[in-house]
């Protein structure tokens, strides 16, 4: 044990005394954090829309303002003629374009159906499709407002007519943030790339520096050195996710709803798994350069693409959906999702966390196992 301190506390120094390892480990992943957060965001407000309205009637202008009183769209421009539309959508000046027909007020007033022509930018299908689904639902509240008013008019009694009332309520996410989806994403992915690249070249810059053969042929066994050498970048895996957590709940108001007990166990047996995934790499690694190669192909890429932090995993293909097995972090992402949005628990995590638990094990048995095969 005392050797294990030894080589801990070494390590320790030498991480505190080098101000680009501190800025890697310390600030990097903050400054992640709020880039992600704020420039990646799947939420679709003030839309640029431009306005043809060929009928000017009291009823078309009420539609207008119903239009332009939502916080999806905004009007920038109204049209004169059809012929203008290609040009605004070619200088990026509108995403939207509403044309309201001729006879529109003239249908509704008569108890028709008015039709409106709605024509958006699918360039961004994200934009693109939120935009019809709000344009589309905008069209129906007003429109059933509309029939109401003018039944209420002619003497009928709404409240007296049958039909059939959908009400939808969304949970753990009621305003749609992305933050509160990204963010306990995003604790995942900053864990996993700061702890495997800096992990993987922990032991690589000993062999650059000759002194590994050194420390191969000590009384230390290489246990103990491999102990001792990943445990100062386990205190700053748990120090990160300590810190992003914190940010996530007091900065972006992320709600946590599940057990701290729970987080924090699936998060430690997560700082195992890269922790061993990082030793992996710096086995095999000959040097710097290749280290960060490798440690970058399975690090940052799995967590961004394979582990549902951005694409749901149930939208990529079976081929990579079962390649996602074998990365931690399409474990951990569940987890860390789950117990801040949804509040579950360990009756529901327990796959998660058991499947963390064997990653773990394996993990580390394999890089012990690589060790001593190259030593």
């Amino acid at each position: 044990m005392r050797r294990i301190y030894a080589i801990a506390r070494k390590e320790f120094i030498h991480i505190v005394r080098d101000p680009r390892t501190m800025i890697a480990v310390l600030i990097m992943p903050l400054l992640q954090l709020f880039l992600f957060s704020y420039a990646v965001s799947f939420d679709v407000k003030d839309l640029p829309t431009a306005l043809l309205d060929q009928d000017h009637t009291a009823i078309s202008r009420q539609y207008v303002d119903a239009l332009k009183q939502s916080n999806y769209f905004v009007v920038k421009q109204n049209l004169t003629s059809a012929s203008e539309i290609d040009g605004i959508f070619d200088r990026n000046q509108a995403r939207v374009v509403v044309v309201i027909g001729p006879g529109f007020g003239d249908s509704v007033a008569a108890g028709r159906a008015g039709a409106v022509q709605i024509l958006i930018d699918g360039s961004e299908p994200n934009s693109a499709q939120l935009g019809q689904a709000y344009a589309n639902g905008l069209s129906q509240i007003w429109g059933a407002k509309t029939t109401i008013a003018q039944a209420e008019a002619s003497g009928f009694n709404v409240a007296q007519a049958g039909g059939l009332t959908a009400r939808t309520r969304i949970w753990y996410n009621p305003e749609g943030r992305s933050a509160s989806y990204l963010v306990p994403g995003l604790i995942v992915l900053l864990i996993t790339v700061m702890t495997v690249q800096q992990t993987a070249n922990t032991l690589v810059s000993e062999k650059e520096q000759g002194t590994y053969e050194q420390l191969v042929v000590s009384p230390i066994r290489r246990i103990e050195l491999m102990i001792g050498k990943v445990m100062p970048w386990a205190v700053m895996a748990a120090l990160n996710v300590i810190t992003v957590s914190a940010i996530g709940l007091l900065v972006f108001q992320i709600p946590f709803r599940g057990s701290v007990l729970l987080f924090a166990l699936a998060s430690f047996l997560f700082v195992l798994c890269v922790l061993g995934l990082g030793l992996v790499v710096s086995a095999r690694a000959s040097s710097t350069e290749v280290a960060n190669q490798l440690a970058m192909m399975i690090s940052f890429l799995p967590a961004f693409m394979l582990s549902g932090f951005v694409f749901p995993l149930a939208n990529i293909p079976p081929v990579l959906q079962g390649l996602s097995y074998l990365f931690p972090a399409r474990y951990m992402t569940v987890v860390s999702r789950t117990v801040f949005l949804k509040g579950g628990g360990w009756d529901v995590l327990w796959p998660q966390v058991a499947a963390l638990a064997v990653y773990a094990v394996v993990i580390i048995t394999l890089s012990s196992l690589l060790y001593r095969e190259r030593s």
